[in-house]
């Protein structure tokens, strides 16, 4: 064999081996890199979703129902892992509250509908009802508005806006009767104020302490005393949207004896939770859900919110309620698929552009570029250059050898992607081109096989070399 003859280029299939390691490796990488930014999206997602927002609730005194029943429904929250929070502000009062509340300054408060209403308030929940007990001494009842008209009327309420709504329901309030309404004095009994003279008591106080009161049955006991129906309920009730019908039940003062007897028509006002109107639908929803589910934890000692009612939802109530009560109310609260349904649509898609673009960079700077199928021509006609010093049929067959090598080499990377297509047409002109002229060259051999001379001067080149 001469010592001219060609050596075959392994370099092709290393190469190809080297490029498809650090493409699968690249490949692996970029997987990785996949699951950790999908890891960032879910994450992220849930703490946006479960992000703790918190509301300011104003109060009237520290010491108030309001502020109690507020620090209730501030524990229920923190004890349901709600992502609500309430941040309890103090007042001195509950006008005071309500103010706070109207310069929006706060997202909750409680308000008896007899306050000035913030236009903005919108109803959560009704958390107790106040009841206008009309009394009279014993055996002296009061038929009608008009008989009570005639009268000296004390007030027991826990402020003057009791004394006020008394000589408005009576029509008092512009005119010199309205003296005849008066608040009586604290700590003043039934039996005292009847004494000085008022021939009626009008008691303004939460259905749920009154339903505690022991005082009535031991003042019935005593010589008993006279609970009177309002006989107009409806009408008032017509007149002044801020009243409610109201009924005391048999026996709700006093069960041993019955008082009253039986069911008795009154008049009444209600004690509102109420929320801004701009507050989010999803965020009230969560709110109403947790109060409605906690009633029994909600209620204070003394009675209040002991009863925790729904908001009437209809539209045409005192104060409309809230849409998120609404829904809750109404049993309509949407799924997290209906509420967030377009967000979701926005965020794929914006995920999806995103994705692609990451994609993009993340192939151009990181992935090694694939090999065009005609920079591989080269090799071919650097074999048909070589083919001409090949002196026997075992040369041609290296060399023939070495095309396939490179043309297996083309066909596996146009398969994984470590060569592209481009050029394709070069390398195929190339290669039939130079296996052809291998085939000529064996046919030629054959014909004419090297002599004897030409192998030992072959022999003498190499041994010389």
């Amino acid at each position: 064999m001469s010592a001219e003859a060609p050596t075959p280029h392994p370099e092709m299939p290393r190469r190809r081996s080297r490029v498809v390691k650090s493409n699968r490796t690249q490949i692996l990488l970029f997987s990785i890199l996949t699951l950790i930014l999908t890891a960032a999206v879910v994450w992220g997602g849930r703490a946006w979703v479960r992000n703790s927002e918190t509301l300011v609730f104003a109060v009237g005194e520290a010491n108030g129902p309001e502020a109690r029943f507020a620090a209730r429904l501030a524990a229920v929250l923190k004890n349901n892992s709600s992502r609500l929070q309430l941040k309890i502000v103090p007042n001195g009062d509950n006008a005071k509250a309500l103010s706070q509340f109207d310069r929006k300054e706060a997202n909750l408060a409680i308000l008896r509908t007899d306050a000035r209403i913030p236009p903005r308030a919108r109803a959560l929940a009704i958390l107790d009802h106040d009841l206008l007990l009309l009394i009279s001494p014993n055996g002296k009842k009061i038929k009608s508005i008009a008989e009570l008209k005639k009268k000296k009327i004390a007030v027991v309420a826990d402020s003057e806006s009791g004394a006020a709504l008394v000589r408005n329901i009576l029509e008092f309030s512009d005119t010199p009767d309205a003296a005849r309404v008066q608040m009586a004095p604290p700590g003043a009994t039934f039996d005292q104020l009847f004494a000085a003279g008022f021939g009626a008591v009008v008691k303004i106080a939460h259905a749920s302490q009154i339903v505690k009161d022991k005082s009535y049955e031991q003042y019935t006991r005593r010589g008993g005393f006279t609970l009177n129906a309002i006989d107009s309920a409806k009408a008032i009730a017509r007149k002044y949207p801020a009243i409610s019908e109201e009924t005391v039940a048999t026996g709700m003062l006093s069960a041993s004896p019955a008082v009253p007897a039986e069911d008795v028509d009154t008049i009444g006002l209600e004690w509102l939770l109420v929320a801004q109107s701009k507050l989010s639908t999803t965020t009230v929803s969560d709110l109403a859900r947790i109060i409605y589910e906690n009633k029994a934890e909600l209620a204070l000692t003394d009675g209040f919110a002991s009863k925790i009612e729904p908001a009437a939802t209809d539209k045409d109530a005192f104060i409309v309620a809230h849409p998120g009560a609404a829904e809750y109310i109404n049993d309509e609260i949407k799924s997290f698929v209906e509420r967030y349904s377009d967000l979701m649509y926005v965020a794929l898609a914006a995920l999806s552009i995103i994705g692609s673009i990451f994609a993009a960079i993340y192939t151009k700077v990181t992935r090694i570029a694939p090999e065009k199928a005609s920079q591989l021509a080269t090799a071919i006609l650097d074999i048909g250059e070589r083919m001409e010093y090949a002196k026997s049929l075992d040369a041609l067959d290296e060399l023939q050898d070495e095309l396939e090598t490179i043309l297996r080499g083309v066909v596996i990377g146009l398969r994984d992607g470590t060569i592209s297509s481009d050029g394709l047409d070069t390398f195929k002109l190339g290669y039939e081109f130079v296996r052809d002229e291998i085939g000529l060259r064996r046919e030629h051999l054959k014909r004419h096989p090297p002599s004897q001379d030409d192998k030992v001067v072959a022999v003498k080149t190499a041994q010389s070399a």
